[in-house]
């Protein structure tokens, strides 16, 4: 029995970045040997063990065959007799399968070494084509790594996979768990356009990709292209350190600029509420968390009006707060303007503008708390003008900021 460590740890070591987990290969073992070292089985569908002091998964090596389409269509084998090598011959880049024995010397037979320094991600095998997952992996560390290019034929092989069907095939869960992570990771544009350039972002989100080529003034975006100024968005949302639903609300924010009639180009007049439509059909279909549809739905249908704000009566800074619910969800609204400030500032030339929208509606908000709802109803006798008065009282207290 040997023992590798193998895949995401030996990359990110040899890249220099920290490790947070790492995954173990056994090779020349049965289950029956590891349960007798008192490993703990967790594997469903194959056989994965917990070490019983480290608790870090030991996986007995192994080989595996398509049997249907998707992910889910594997049949896997393990057996003592499964090498080092076909177990890495299964892994999705060489990047990954790359392992170390326990004196340190590391088993690198496709050439993982070699694509980490020329930045490249490259698929092991032809094998790579039979799992969709991968391209959904493959984009994601595309965002990870921004400085990665992908192989010629692995794109190659991605987009015969997009024609063949497989990404369709990819359930919706799935998807979300890939692009949360991908979201999430320093250069989130990069996941985006790897799915752009295999044909993949037409099959998992269309009216995402059919934002690309649809222009925007150039006075107010230089970039032009609504996709191209998507991208930035994205990028200064991580630059912002936003969390998740802030990222995905702005992945969704524009998508109603692709339905605007093409006599009103390069403008885009009352695209919110079509951004608003589009964006409840992606989230219902790709399953989404409920804060990230309900921060997308509501940044989707008030951007436009945020991005106004110095403009507004206050009347409509009110109307705006209580019908986004910032009385009762202040960090949600908070959420919206950290993300439309990301939308302002995802402009080519144009990313380091001041926004003070923020900080005028931050301000309102705080005002409009500070309405005492209490005492307004306490000092009125005809109870039915309550919700009047007291939205009367929150305008007023608007009025004397100035």
């Amino acid at each position: 029995m040997k023992i590798y460590c193998v895949g995401g740890a030996i990359r990110d070591e040899l890249l220099g970045l920290p490790v947070k987990d790492r995954d173990w290969v056994v090779v020349g073992a049965s289950p029956e040997m590891l349960l007798a070292e008192g490993y703990k089985p967790v594997g469903k569908d194959f056989p994965v063990f917990l070490h019983p002091r480290t608790h870090e998964e030991y996986a007995l090596a192994r080989t595996e065959r398509k049997t249907a389409p998707g992910y889910a269509g594997f049949v896997f084998h393990t057996d003592p007799a499964v090498t080092l090598e076909e177990d890495l011959a299964r892994r999705d880049l060489t990047i990954n399968a790359i392992a170390r024995d326990t004196d340190g010397v590391l088993v690198d037979p496709y050439g993982g070494q070699r694509d980490l320094a020329a930045r490249v991600f490259r698929h092991v095998s032809p094998a790579f084509a039979e799992d969709p997952v991968r391209i959904l992996r493959l984009a994601r560390f595309a965002a990870r790594f921004a400085d990665f290019t992908v192989a010629p034929e692995t794109l190659a092989l991605m987009r015969e996979m997009v024609a063949a069907g497989e990404v369709d095939a990819l359930v919706p869960e799935r998807v979300w768990q890939e692009l949360a992570r991908g979201l999430m990771e320093a250069r989130p544009s990069r996941m985006i356009a790897v799915l752009r350039d295999c044909g993949a972002l037409d099959r998992l989100l269309p009216e995402v990709s059919r934002l690309f080529g649809v222009p925007q003034p150039a006075a107010h975006h230089p970039e032009v292209d609504t996709g191209v100024h998507l991208l930035l968005v994205l990028d200064a949302a991580a630059a912002a350190g936003l969390p998740l639903a802030g990222r995905f609300a702005c992945l969704l924010h524009d998508l109603g600029k692709t339905t605007s009639p093409a006599h009103n180009l390069p403008h885009h007049y009352g695209h919110e509420a079509a951004s608003e439509r589009l964006a409840v059909e992606v989230c219902a279909r790709l399953k989404c968390p409920a804060d990230c549809r309900d921060l997308a739905l509501m940044v989707a249908r008030e951007h436009g009006i945020v991005h106004r704000a110095l403009e507004l009566r206050p009347l409509t800074i009110v109307r705006l707060i209580e019908r986004c619910d910032g009385l009762r969800r202040p960090e949600r609204f908070v959420a919206m303007l950290d993300a439309c400030a990301c939308d302002h500032r995802g402009r080519a030339g144009l990313g380091e503008r001041p926004y003070p929208q923020r900080d005028h509606l931050l301000a309102a908000l705080a005002a409009v708390r500070g309405v005492d709802a209490g005492a307004i109803a306490r000092g009125l006798a005809d109870k039915a003008r309550i919700p009047e008065a007291v939205h009367e009282a929150r305008v007023a207290a608007l009025k004397a900021l100035g």
